[in-house]
């Protein structure tokens, strides 16, 4: 089919041939070449900051390394000071038993204990127990001293006192929500 065109057309049919080279080429070949240079341009900012936070880490190796054994350890002491993690009824009984305890060394007397319901705090269960004492003001005091410095975290939510008996105010009654 070529042999039957002259010279004039088959040159015509080269040229186009040619140029539908070129357009391809530059279609397929070469814009997408530039793209993906420009793409790669415009990654090697964000990607240059990322490597220096990575070797400023690298760099700061041993800091980092320092501060998480000094938060482990301090991790461990404060753990230490949790209750028993078995079950919340443990715990509760725990609690309940490391109260009594303190209230008999404060000299003061347990009324009633009642046990609360556990409040979650993230992955820290929380066990109240409300005990009612009596005693006079320094016992309280004592008693307050006591579960402050406890070996175990215990802290004090509610306190409610009140006179036992309004014409003598010597005894108080004290109303104690320790967790």
């Amino acid at each position: 089919m070529i042999g039957s065109l002259s010279r004039r057309e088959r040159r015509f049919v080269g040229l186009g041939a040619a140029g539908l080279v070129v357009v391809l080429g530059w279609a397929f070949l070469v814009q997408p070449l530039a793209e993906r240079e420009r793409l790669t341009a415009e990654l090697v900012p964000g990607r240059s900051q990322v490597l220096s936070r990575r070797l400023d880490l690298l760099a700061r190796k041993d800091a980092i390394t320092h501060d998480l054994e000094t938060v482990n350890s301090r991790l461990e002491r404060v753990s230490a000071r949790f209750l028993t993690e078995a079950a919340p009824a443990v715990a509760a009984s725990e609690l309940q038993k490391l109260t009594k305890e303190m209230a008999a060394q404060a000299n003061t007397e347990i009324r009633s204990e009642r046990i609360l319901p556990p409040v979650e705090h993230g992955e820290v269960l929380e066990i109240p127990v409300e005990i009612a004492v009596s005693g006079e003001i320094r016992q309280l005091v004592d008693l307050l001293a006591r579960l402050e410095g406890a070996e175990k975290l215990l802290t004090v939510q509610d306190v409610r006192v009140r006179v036992v008996n309004v014409s003598q105010p010597r005894e108080l009654l004290a109303t104690l929500t320790v967790s």
